[in-house]
């Protein structure tokens, strides 16, 4: 009988993969936290029409993208593509919108039916964070100070750019898009079948198409800048000048327009050389009329996205992961002897109660010295803890052996009652 894969694109996070992405998860909790976010949970499941609303019918999330089906009452459902459709669903739903400030965050899988790269997958995962209620731009500012205090804290500073840009109101890229599907049909020939699709359904998202020939053909095209209102013009403008004020450096981007179609005024990514073609790490921006049309009162929001394996894959290739947290154990009891398991299982949770903040392992199974050895070491704990027995016996051991287990190799025999404080003098 052949044995059973893992689905391509969904991919399995293994015990040594896990320790990274706890690390990633830690720093981005403590940053939230600071912050004043609080977290907010919602099912990965949601009826199909949550996301053709708020993404956008023409879009290839939706029309390519999302794992849709029917169940067994007939309801059409979708494993979530992204988070912020899902967010503000739960949080209108349990009246946490109206008349209220929130600031929420939250980290989970997503689902695209896309082609797997490095660091992209079928099911991906991202952190997410969403304020309501704020007109912006100092809540706008105050995100990327987050999201810039998170590179700050993970050491990515010098290796991420931020890039804006004014996408203006929905009304003012409608006229816009009028505009750019006149050029574009001038320029057709030298399209590809993907922009010819999209100049007629979606022609904002010609703009970041990746196709060489097609950004040629795009030299010349309307400029998005020249459509959008004096309002948005002056929120963009006032957002500018707090990130200066912030220290918070960014580049601005006219065809940068982002690949859902809820956002308006300000949208951004950061993004970085280190991943190669897939270079964008974050994303986001406002969305202040989603609310409404997912059927809530009319909601002042924004919010960004970050992909977490694209994150994992950067500290890692980039050497950012601190070594302490790829090694979760700190120190290994090795039971050497007939009849000395149950006393290293009780001295185990001793220590264990004495120092929480450690990680302590003890060696079950048996079996010789050098091979438990072996295993501490292996498993990078930084001290060892002998207990052995030559003779027989099956009185409890009266001293142990605790070893440093560094090229000093330096150890020291104890009695058994003295060892919580003297761990503490090794550690």
């Amino acid at each position: 009988m052949a044995k059973l894969q893992a689905i391509r694109g969904m991919n399995d996070i293994l015990p040594e993969q896990s320790l990274s992405w706890q690390y990633l998860e830690r720093i981005f909790q403590g940053v939230v936290r600071r912050f004043g976010y609080q977290e907010i949970r919602f099912p990965v499941l949601e009826q199909t029409e949550l996301f053709k609303r708020s993404i956008g019918e023409v879009t290839d999330i939706v029309e390519k993208e999302m794992y849709s089906f029917d169940d067994r009452n007939g309801d059409n459902l979708s494993l979530r593509p992204e988070g912020t459709a899902g967010c503000v669903r739960a949080a209108d739903q349990h009246g946490l919108l109206y008349n209220q400030q929130q600031r929420l965050w939250y980290a989970g899988p997503m689902f695209r039916h896309e082609r797997p790269q490095q660091g992209r997958y079928r099911q991906f995962h991202q952190f997410g964070v969403e304020a309501f209620g704020m007109a912006g731009p100092d809540i706008d500012a105050e995100i990327l100070q987050l999201a810039a205090s998170l590179w700050q804290d993970l050491g990515l500073t010098d290796y991420l750019s931020l890039e804006i840009n004014n996408i203006g109101s929905a009304e003012d890229r409608q006229r816009y898009a009028a505009e750019l599907t006149v050029f574009l049909q001038s320029k057709v020939e030298q399209l590809d079948d993907d922009a010819r699709k999209r100049m007629h359904s979606n022609p904002l998202r010609v703009l970041d198409s990746k196709n060489p020939a097609v950004q040629e053909a795009l030299q010349g095209c309307p400029q998005l800048g020249d459509f959008v209102s004096s309002e948005s013009v002056a929120h963009y403008q006032q957002l500018q000048a707090m990130l200066e004020a912030a220290e918070i450096a960014f580049t601005e981007n006219p065809r940068l327009v982002r690949g859902l179609d809820y956002y308006n005024y300000c949208v951004y990514e950061w993004t970085t050389e280190s991943l190669g073609a897939q270079g964008a790490v974050c994303g986001g921006g406002r969305y202040d009329g989603l609310v409404e049309m997912l059927g809530g009162k009319t909601t002042l929001a924004a919010g960004f996205a970050i992909g977490i394996e694209r994150l994992v894959l950067m500290l890692e290739s980039l050497h950012k992961i601190p070594d302490s947290a790829l090694h979760p154990v700190d120190v290994y009891l090795l039971v050497v002897g007939d009849k000395l398991a149950a006393q290293g299982l009780q001295l185990a949770q001793q220590i264990r109660s004495h120092y929480p903040q450690l990680g302590v392992v003890a060696h079950c199974g048996g079996g010789k010295y050098k091979r438990q050895l072996k295993r501490a070491f292996s498993g990078g704990a930084r001290l060892a803890v002998v207990l052995e027995r030559d003779e027989e016996g099956s009185e409890p051991l009266q001293s142990l052996k605790i070893r440093r287990l560094d090229d000093s190799g330096e150890s020291e025999t104890v009695p058994i009652d003295e060892i919580i404080p003297k761990l503490g003098e090794f550690l």
